[in-house]
């Protein structure tokens, strides 16, 4: 048997100081890793490019206003006829059309609502206009008042990205007495 106290032997390996200005290694010398990454990298980019160039634009939804004629924008009570046109417009001035256009008393009085849609064919006018009698609405003034107001709120059509979430131009009415 042996003794205790033989040396044990060691085996030194001896390592060049690497250096870029002698290595003289082709491909062998980058890391594989690297280039599998790299490769699969733009793989996964054309791809997502492809699914992102499928898919329609987002569109937030359009803000819808009324538009009166711009030589009649107020109504006065007392007209005997009292038959206004209000029109129906997008923020960008596109017509609307198959709107529900519902005026409300506001700083006038009325005795009820007045519901039209847009392009109804007993108006006569274009698809995105509706026409309002006022006189069959019993519109009036308080005995105070010489100025008043008629609100409009605007139900666009279903299925459209238009919304009317801001509040509409109002339509003046006026007391000629």
């Amino acid at each position: 048997m042996g003794s205790k106290n033989q040396p044990t032997k060691s085996i030194r390996i001896s390592r060049p100081n690497p250096s870029f200005l002698e290595d003289d290694r082709a491909i062998e010398g980058l890391p594989i890793r690297l280039v599998i990454a790299l490769v699969i990298g733009v793989v996964s980019l054309g791809i997502m490019l492809q699914i992102l160039g499928g898919v329609d634009t987002f569109e937030g939804e359009t803000e819808v206003d009324v538009e009166f004629d711009e030589e009649e924008d107020f109504v006065q009570i007392g007209d005997n006829d009292g038959e206004f046109t209000v029109s129906v417009i997008d923020e960008d001035g596109n017509d609307v059309e198959d709107a529900t256009i519902v005026a409300t008393a506001g700083d006038a009085q009325m005795d009820e609502a007045i519901v039209k849609q847009t392009g109804d064919s007993s108006s006569g006018g274009d698809d995105h206009q509706a026409d309002f009698d006022f006189g069959d609405a019993g519109l009036e003034l308080a005995p105070d008042q010489d100025t008043g107001t008629v609100e409009f709120e605007i139900t666009p059509p279903t299925g459209s990205n238009w919304a009317d979430d801001e509040p509409n131009e109002e339509l003046l009415v006026i007391d000629d007495s």
